[in-house]
Parts: structure tokens; sequence; C-alpha cells
């Protein structure tokens, strides 16, 4: 499902783009338009520098005191998203943009996303694991391990009958009094 939304959106966003900036420009203008556009582009570029600057500082910081830097994180990572969608010319992806990187917009943001990751992660869950017990092949590098005894998952049960006895080796050899 994913992939193909990511697909849509990459086949879908430019002819949206297209078509918003011809609007603009039968409205006011396409030097207006131009300029607007570079005027979205040169804001956005301080915007994200300033905040890019805030960003970094509040992480280093969340780090000196030892804390885990789950909001600095989160934060860091919009402001690089947005940063990236206000580089690509166009007025869709620029309002994005700025909700990614503002700072009285991130923080609705920010919720927003978590709370679908979230769901995400709940509905994964209760779909059960992705492979099952005993999944990868004997020897692989995939080869599922038990947690508690280091073997491969599928090494618990028996190959074959069990049968009884000692080990004798030729090298075993009493020791010398």
């Amino acid at each position: 499902m994913l992939p193909l939304v990511m697909v849509l959106a990459f086949l879908l966003m430019p002819i949206l783009e297209i078509y918003v900036i011809i609007q603009v420009g039968q409205v006011i203008g396409g030097w207006w338009t131009v300029a607007l556009l570079l005027a979205e582009s040169l804001l956005g570029g301080w915007i994200v520098r300033r905040e890019g600057r805030r960003a970094w500082n509040a992480l280093k910081e969340t780090f000196g005191r030892g804390a885990m830097p789950d909001r600095e994180l989160a934060d860091a990572a919009l402001v690089l998203v947005g940063g990236v969608l206000l580089l690509t010319p166009g007025f869709v992806t620029d309002l994005f943009g700025f909700l990614f990187v503002l700072p009285f917009t991130r923080p609705l943001v920010r919720r927003t996303l978590l709370a679908y990751g979230a769901r995400r992660m709940k509905a994964a869950q209760a779909r059960g694991p992705l492979f099952p017990p005993g999944a990868g092949a004997a020897g692989s590098p995939f080869e599922v391990f038990d947690p508690f005894g280091g073997r491969p998952a599928d090494a618990r049960q028996p190959r074959g009958p069990v049968v009884q006895g000692e080990v004798l080796r030729d090298d075993d050899r009493p020791a010398a009094p």
C-alpha cells in the first residue's frame, strides 16, 4: 500500500505543482509568480537555517544532559524534511515545507505524525510477527535464534530418533598418576 502511495505522490505532485503555478500565474502574472517562488525559497532558506541551528543546539543540550532526545530528534527530522520540501520549486511543497519548519506549526505536525506512526505500529502488532517462528534456513545468515538459548529456533525439535549412549573417543586417555 505504501509503495503505491509513494509512486502516486511522485507522479501526481509535479502535475499538481505545475497546475497551481499556472493558476497563480494567470491571476498575478508570470513574472510575479516567479518572484513569489524566489521569495518563498529565500525566506524558506533563512528559516531552515535558523530552525536547523536551534534544533542542533537542542539536540546537543539534551545529549549533554544524558536525556533521550525524542522531541528534539523529531524536530530536527522535520526541519530537514521541511528544508528539502522548500528547496523543491512549487507552492504546494512550499506550503508543506513551511508547516514542517515553522516553530509554531511544527509541534502540531510532530504530534500528528507520531499519532499516525503509533496507529501503524498497533496495526502491525495486531497482525502478528513479520516472520513465523523458525523462519530462515538453517545455516543462513537470516537464521532465527532463540533469545534464551542462542540456538536456531528449529533446533529445539530433535531430527530423527534419539539414541541414549556415551561417546568414546580414541584420544581420551586416563590421566597418569
